[in-house]
């Protein structure tokens, strides 16, 4: 039998797993590169170093397998400063972007470190960027304390989602928190108490993973975060404690505190593309390890695909590409504990490395399969920049998505538009037009009126037009279509009756988005009118234009009263967290609701129909709830249903009314003054009731 070599030299390194992995003895290393000629690894003594402090060379007879580049370096600890130089062709015109002057970040990085010298424009520029990169950092993950934290598992009807940013939530000086800690995720921890007693359930925290801030032209700052540089590692300018394995414990503090506060952790990714941009943009990673692997290209592979609208889109549906995916999602639920995610422009991930939609994209239904994240919530944004809109019709059996067609319907009843009736009625019913043959039942739609992706609420009753000066770019960015009504008056006014029908319509827009069937979410801040003075495209304002004025707490406390008892309500209501679609039908005995107009019976589906009522009941739950819609400009009197003898009408909610008569807690439900007596009730202009039989 013929013998065969066994190579047991440590210090080759393995090809698994992928990234800087640490042993008790060193650290070892995997990166993938297919078309490297070379690859050297960089150790850095310092984050702004000129120069590496040891460059390892990597052997491809010795320090490859397959397409891996791999190394094992004794005595290295957490903590260490890394990255690569990769060697290969520069011939754009064949896919290859190889550039052997740029320190390279591992795409599987946990933790990256900016140096005070970082610049962008070096990762452009032709020529070394040693002293201005951003360098990977090896993390030891396996150290933390946990204590008994655990996923908390709520089942989408029963949550309540805030979209939060976390820079902005806390960084304005009304916050009363110290300055070290604005704007961070310890910050965050300092204010759940206000977002338990909101009612929230889940926040949706926009994009941590690692961005760059100076993707935008000076003097402004990328303020979303929308245009990722790393997928592992948690962003830095979230941290209180400015070094990069405490930004790791700072985020993880923060996902325990809020597991206590009984607050889920979802995060807003971003795998459609990265910050390299289009083909002038820089190179700081994937781009210069296998640039046509990581992303789609032209038929001219000098450009790239753009489905992002943000100069690139990753080429999710390539093994290699789908397996970091993969990969990154396990980490975040496993390792770092969130509960969900919800993937930004998720449309891109269906498309072919030619850029076509896919019937059944491979990375999507993997993402749904993973049986490590089987717990966890994925919502996808169904749709992509360039056109296709998948909203209904996304791929796999498991995903929940971002409604768009409830945005844009619900803002357009409420501004009273004609011939939206028979839609709003859809919209409450967890849109069965939209997904009529669904499995997961109406709380896969997630419902919202507003997002960080266009007008606030208080703005969307505020103003006709998007006012964006104030990012540099003639008012040319963002969409100019909002369904938004100024109510009279651009901007700003004095006047209180156009003040009162803004505070009512927002009032309007709350109510029908938490009586409706499906998976509600509510913008930061639009229950306290958080304004952003027009501008309906703010990702690159880092600034009080942006952020959360703790002060409008005080200034619309009723506001915030009105939003925080309506949640309360409808949370304790059997009648809105029905994993299933309702009965409807007058002659159906086991029917959930009925249908009517300003006369029972009898709803008024006409174009010119700007009205609507229904009766909502779960006899075995003894729940049974009459709710009147009136978006015409003038008062309607609306038959009410009759309850059997010893029952009664109690008015939960006018949004008409003055606070706090406008809405009441259940501890004072019974009280006389909320009893009606008469037949009728008479809805003023422009606004909702809700009653309850009791």
């Amino acid at each position: 039998m013929k013998s065969r070599t066994i190579h047991t030299d440590k210090g080759n390194g393995r090809s698994y797993p992928v990234g800087a992995t640490v042993y008790p003895d060193g650290v070892n290393f995997s990166i993938y590169s297919r078309n490297a000629n070379a690859v050297e690894l960089l150790l850095f003594d310092d984050d702004d170093a000129k120069a590496p402090a040891r460059i390892i060379p990597l052997n491809d007879q010795v320090n490859r397998t397959f397409y891996y580049w791999h190394v094992f370096v004794p005595g290295l600890k957490p903590g260490q400063l890394y990255g690569y130089r990769v060697y290969g062709p520069f011939a754009p015109d064949k896919g290859y972007r190889f550039d052997g002057h740029k320190v390279l970040i591992d795409p599987y990085a946990k933790a990256l470190n900016f140096g005070k010298n970082y610049q962008r424009e070096a990762a452009i520029s032709p020529g070394d960027n040693c002293a201005h990169a951003v360098k990977s950092v090896v993390v030891d993950t396996s150290t933390f304390n946990w204590e008994d934290d655990y996923p908390l598992r709520y089942d989408y009807f029963e949550s309540v989602i805030y979209e939060l940013h976390v820079g902005g939530f806390t960084k304005h000086p009304t916050s009363g928190l110290a300055t070290d800690i604005r704007g961070t995720f310890k910050g965050l921890i300092e204010k759940i108490p206000y977002l338990q007693s909101c009612g929230i359930t889940a926040v949706e925290l926009m994009p941590v993973q690692q961005f760059d801030e100076q993707d935008v032209p000076s003097p402004l700052v990328n303020y979303w975060g929308y245009n990722p540089i790393s997928f592992f590692a948690p962003h830095m300018g979230y941290s209180s404690v400015k070094n990069p394995l405490g930004v790791l414990d700072e985020f993880r503090d923060m996902v325990k505190a809020l597991h206590r506060a009984g607050i889920e952790v979802l995060l807003d990714v971003v795998f459609n593309h990265t910050a390299e941009g289009g083909h002038e943009g820089p190179t700081f990673s994937l781009r210069g390890l296998e640039n046509e692997t990581y992303y789609i290209l032209e038929k001219d592979k000098s450009k790239y695909a753009n489905y992002s609208g943000t100069g690139n889109s990753l080429n999710a549906n390539r093994s290699v590409v789908r397996r970091m995916i993969l990969d990154c999602l396990r980490y975040w639920v496993m390792e770092m504990h969130v509960d969900g995610f919800r993937f930004d422009l998720a449309s891109v991930l269906s498309r072919d490395e030619e850029g076509r939609p896919l019937q059944n994209p491979p990375t999507l239904l993997s993402i749904e399969s993973i049986p490590e994240i089987a717990h966890a919530k994925i919502i996808a944004e169904a749709w992509d920049a360039a056109g296709l809109y998948q909203v209904g019709s996304f791929a796999g059996n498991r995903w929940a998505e971002w409604n768009g067609h409830y945005r844009d319907d619900v803002r357009r009843f409420v501004r009273g538009d004609d011939a939206f009736v028979p839609r709003i009625a859809s919209r409450i019913l967890g849109s069965p037009d939209i997904y009529p043959e669904s499995m997961l039942g109406p709380s896969r739609s997630i419902n919202f009126v507003t997002c960080h992706d266009g007008f606030t609420l208080n703005d969307l009753v505020s103003y006709n037009h998007k006012h964006n000066q104030a990012n540099l770019e003639d008012n040319c960015d963002g969409l100019d279509e909002n369904c938004s009504w100024n109510c009279g008056v651009e901007g700003d006014t004095d006047d209180p009756q156009i003040e009162a029908l803004r505070i009512r319509q927002i009032k309007n827009f709350m109510t029908i988005l938490m009586i409706s069937q499906g998976t509600p979410m509510i913008l930061m801040g639009d229950e306290i009118r958080r304004t952003q003075a027009g501008n309906n495209n703010a990702y690159c304002q880092d600034n009080e234009l942006s952020w959360f004025n703790w002060d409008n707490l005080g200034q619309n406390s009723a506001l915030q009263r009105y939003v925080k008892l309506l949640i309360e309500f409808v949370q304790d209501r059997k009648l809105f967290s029905q994993e299933n679609a309702l009965i409807i039908g007058e002659h159906h005995e086991k029917a959930h609701l009925l249908w009517h107009g300003v006369r029972l019976g009898q709803p008024d589906w006409s174009d010119d129909s700007h009205s609507l009522a229904f009766t909502l009941h779960f006899p075995e739950y003894g729940e049974k709830l009459h709710i009147m819609l009136n978006l015409f400009w003038e008062p309607l009197t609306f038959e009410l249903p009759p309850l059997p003898y010893g029952r009664r009408w109690i008015r939960i909610a006018d949004t008409h009314l003055p606070a706090p008569e406008d809405i009441i807690s259940l501890k004072t439900a019974s009280e006389s003054v909320n009893t009606i007596e008469e037949s009728g009730y008479i809805v003023f202009d422009r606004s909702v009731v809700i009653l309850m039989g009791q």
